[in-house]
């Protein structure tokens, strides 16, 4: 019945077009952000912490994807630390092709972020839907990739989760890395934790000798592989076959891979790993190869303006989210999201739940300067009034509104963490050794 009358109400007026703010409640866009500046829309995915949903700015009406975090799930995973991690992270980050922050902040019961809303989906439904794509769209999602990471590399920063579920589509068919969850600063020294999920790891994490920002280059090697021959390159039945297949076996081509792939291409997908294992850690050039094999310019600016007539056509027509989602909000949730006012009194919090208070700050990307939290990393980060550091358009201000379709999808993954109990505390005390003294 639900589902009937919800089907009902679409057909007659699209979710998108609901009311951008509620006259009887004003609101206060002078002040600090919070829930009330935002319209809830549809919910659109679900993590390990709390939901994913689309909401509406009442001022501006632009869309956004808001990635919320139950903050006592948040204590009771220990993942405190990770969640203060990535929204300091997300502060200095712009990018064109990174899944960029726009809004922080928390209520008593959530942590909230308030990201670029991807319309396309992620690569992950469309490489089940597909089995596999066409070698020329994943070279132009690898190059735009590659500008991201490579970024992400010259401020310090490497993401440790690279994989199609965390590589979302915006509605042109360009390609954006998100989730930072497990991201980390790096120096010098080199991470021992074990982090990332397995089968996209670097034999470096798995083998736990230490290691640096090639191992996304790795996990992006994996990535392409299994883009373009929809398997991955290494595999095991158990953790201990995938572990020694990551470290030892050679890289193996599938029968009908030269249908698939061009040689120019097998030569850059093995190039990941050669250096690699080889120990040749410095993997700059890497991104300039990747780039010039997919036919891209070496710039941001020059791949930021590349058009891609075939990855637009790899965007479904249909949702590209799981609806479930939306029906499990509106008929299982005991406590459903809504904006409520804080509580005066926060002097009885545990230290974990003060730390989130304190350190979970408010961030407006249309008033504030994006900056690092880092003392390694002291430069000042310039965003202009539209939140963009690097100076192009592409680094995406909110999707309007009234740009939409109703048959367009939205997929936003979220809250990807994958470690064992003990290796979660591990990392966990070594980013608080390394980035909180």
């Amino acid at each position: 019945m639900v589902l009937m009358l919800n089907t009902r109400y679409a057909k007659t007026k699209p979710i998108w077009a609901l009311p951008a703010a509620d006259p009887l409640q004003p609101v206060d866009f002078d002040g600090e952000v919070n829930l009330f500046h935002f319209v809830l829309l549809r919910c659109v995915g679900k993590g390990a912490f709390g939901k994913v949903r689309v909401v509406q700015h009442k001022q501006t009406r632009d869309l956004y994807a808001l990635k919320y975090i139950n903050k006592s799930k948040c204590v009771k995973m220990k993942a405190v630390q990770n969640v203060i991690q990535e929204r300091r992270l997300l502060e200095e980050i712009d990018h064109p092709f990174i899944v960029n922050l726009r809004y922080a902040f928390q209520d008593d019961e959530n942590c909230f972020f308030v990201l670029d809303l991807m319309l396309g989906g992620d690569l992950r439904f469309h490489l089940e839907r597909l089995g596999s794509l066409q070698e020329d769209v994943v070279k132009f999602y690898v190059a735009q990739l590659s500008s991201g990471v490579e970024f992400l590399h010259q401020s310090g920063i490497m993401h440790r989760d690279i994989k199609p579920d965390n590589i979302l589509l915006d509605e042109r068919g360009n390609a954006h890395l998100t989730d930072f969850n497990i991201a980390v600063h790096f120096g010098e020294r080199k991470l021992t934790g074990v982090a990332g999920s397995m089968a996209y790891m670097a034999p470096e994490i798995l083998n736990k000798r230490g290691y640096t920002c090639h191992i996304d280059w790795w996990s992006l090697g994996v990535c392409t592989y299994e883009l373009i021959f929809g398997r991955r390159p290494f595999r095991g039945r158990t953790n201990a076959d995938l572990t020694y297949s990551i470290g030892k076996d050679p890289l193996k081509w599938p029968e009908d891979a030269e249908k698939k792939c061009s040689r120019p291409g097998m030569l850059v997908i093995k190039g990941y790993w050669t250096e690699i294992r080889q120990n040749v850690l410095d993997a700059k050039p890497m991104a300039k190869d990747i780039r010039n094999c997919g036919g891209m310019p070496g710039s941001r600016q020059s791949i930021g303006t590349h058009s891609s007539r075939k990855s637009k056509l790899l965007l479904h027509s249909g949702p590209n989210f799981d609806a479930s989602h939306e029906l499990e909000e509106l008929l299982l949730e005991d406590n459903p999201l809504k904006a409520k006012q804080r509580k005066a009194n926060q002097d009885n919090l545990s230290a974990e739940m003060r730390q989130m208070e304190e350190q979970f700050t408010c961030y407006d990307f249309k008033k504030m300067q994006r900056r690092s939290y880092y003392p390694h990393n002291q430069q000042q980060l310039i965003s202009t009034a539209t939140g963009t550091s690097s100076g192009l358009a592409s680094s995406r201000p909110a999707t309007p509104a009234n740009d939409l379709r109703q048959d367009i999808g939205i997929a936003i993954n979220s809250d990807s963490l994958e470690l064992q109990a003990a290796e979660a505390d591990e990392m966990n005390k070594e980013m608080t050794e390394k980035e909180y003294q």
